[in-house]
């Protein structure tokens, strides 16, 4: 609907000590995670090796109700998922978590990042006479650990040695019948921390503000590399793929992880309030008034205006009641649809010199709309300041982030962007500005979509391509029925 960027999903595991109601904490948390991915949702209960699932296409409330979660059934261990696809496409089959049967028992899996060497696992194991249901990389995981899981004494060594095979950003939540494991690739890309609930159990999850929902104890970050598991109560770790700081996804603080969590022990709050500091100390404007775009630039801008001195204002009213299938039939629709999410305070605005914060522009089509809505209001000068530096590279590490010839700052020069989009000025936080606004993090990050340079290797070529398109286009090279 909005020219936005998306994050894959967001993840969750719980381990009680005892039977109990384990589908509703796994709801609750998952409507503290629904910002991660809006797509589809599930929950996987297993009540001493019996497993019951659900899940589905949509919001969270759309895909649960009180029958749904009754029938999950009570059980000492749960995962739960909320999926953004950047491989694989919107529909139920590829809604998470996955569920594997194999000789060796049930396993459940949910999945948040993107790896790097997907299509040629599937390849492989294709040949080897796999066969695949999803389109999604989250079954290529699975099937390397099933794989190792049947030359293996146990769970966690299968997945210790999968991780030698799958390359990329993954955390990931699995559960086998007597245990609940949490994993984070070596580079820690994605965010994954450990909690303990008021009975004694304990509790993963993408981000920190999960557990203040269901009032568990926050106990520390799942290290880039390591395994932790929850056996019998006992909370254990592997850290044999460990011993890289780790290259964590530095948007995961400008944009898409709630402001209320603490990720690598920085509040993600203040993180962004830096980033509107810093901003301003790099690019000082003389105005009246600071606003934010909601809701991620709300923060930097409070940060902008303590900064500046300018005063911070209320600029735009949001209405939070669109849902995910809010119909725009014709492109004069589309082009009004920012009116019906966002609204201008006039009495902000007008007859004033502004500055506008927003956390990046992608493709340029909606900030246009926004700055259109200022002008009408009555500003008298906008001056967009955008929190993060100019996207000119995709992400492949699970940012839905698109090929360079879909971004705006591979086209145009700063100056041309902002006749473009029809502001006084425009300015963008440096490489080097966005790596100091989380100072005091316990991880180095990953700034590959701002500069080219990326931790690990990633596919050749400059386009970025969907798991599913390479897929598709393996198909036909075979000669596949997608091809005829």
């Amino acid at each position: 609907m909005f020219d936005q960027l998306h994050e894959e999903c967001g993840v969750f595991g719980i381990y009680e000590p005892e039977r109990c109601d384990v589908a509703a904490s796994t709801y609750f948390a998952l409507y503290a995670l629904q910002h991660r991915g809006q797509e589809s949702c599930g929950i996987v209960v297993n009540d001493d090796g019996v497993i019951s699932s659900h899940k589905g296409v949509g919001l969270v409330p759309e895909v649960f109700d009180q029958e749904s979660l009754r029938k999950l059934g009570l059980g000492n261990m749960a995962v739960g998922h909320c999926r953004y696809s950047t491989t694989g496409n919107s529909s139920p089959i590829n809604a998470q978590p996955l569920v594997v049967r194999h000789c060796k028992g049930p396993l459940a899996l949910a999945h948040n990042g993107n790896l790097v060497n997907a299509a040629e696992l599937r390849k492989q194991l294709e040949l080897n006479g796999a066969i695949f249901h999803t389109t999604n990389d989250t079954e290529v995981i699975s099937y390397i650990i099933t794989r190792e899981r049947l030359l293996s004494g146990s769970i966690e060594d299968a997945v210790a040695k999968a991780m030698y095979s799958i390359k990329g950003a993954y955390s990931l939540i699995i559960m086998s019948p007597q245990k609940l494991i949490a994993v984070r690739d070596p580079n820690g890309f994605r965010p994954l921390c450990i909690g303990q609930t008021s009975t004694g159990g304990y509790i993963f999850a993408s981000e920190s503000c999960a557990l203040d929902t269901l009032g568990a104890k926050f106990l520390r970050d799942v290290d880039p590399g390591e395994i932790v598991m929850v056996e019998d109560g006992v909370l254990k770790s592997n850290r044999s793929h460990c011993g890289n700081k780790g290259n964590f996804c530095v948007f995961e603080y400008v944009y898409f992880a709630r402001p209320d969590s603490v990720i690598q022990g920085v509040s993600v709050h203040e993180a962004r309030q830096n980033a509107g500091r810093i901003l301003y100390r790099e690019n000082p404007i003389e105005a009246d008034v600071v606003i934010g775009v909601p809701d991620s630039g709300l923060d930097a801008a409070l940060g902008y205006s303590k900064e500046s001195g300018i005063p911070y204002g209320v600029g735009f009213i949001k209405n939070r009641y669109i849902g995910r299938t809010f119909i725009q039939p014709t492109q004069g629709q589309r082009e009004n649809s920012v009116r019906i999410k966002l609204n201008v305070i006039a009495e902000t605005v007008r007859d004033k010199r502004v500055v506008l914060i927003d956390d990046s522009i992608v493709r340029g089509t909606t900030c246009v709309h926004i700055i259109r809505l200022l002008r009408e209001a009555g500003a008298k000068e906008v001056h967009f300041a955008v929190s993060a530096p100019p996207f000119i590279n995709p992400c492949f590490f699970g940012t839905d982030i698109d090929s360079r010839d879909k971004l705006i700052a591979c086209k145009m020069s700063i100056p041309e962007i902002a006749k473009h989009i029809g502001v006084d000025s425009l300015t963008y936080l440096s490489v080097e500005g966005v790596k100091k606004i989380a100072e005091g993090a316990s991880c180095d990050f990953c700034v590959g979509c701002f500069t080219g340079e990326y931790p690990i290797p990633v596919p050749d070529g400059v386009q970025k391509d969907k798991f599913e398109s390479k897929i598709k286009k393996s198909g036909k090279r075979e000669g596949s029925e997608d091809a005829k």
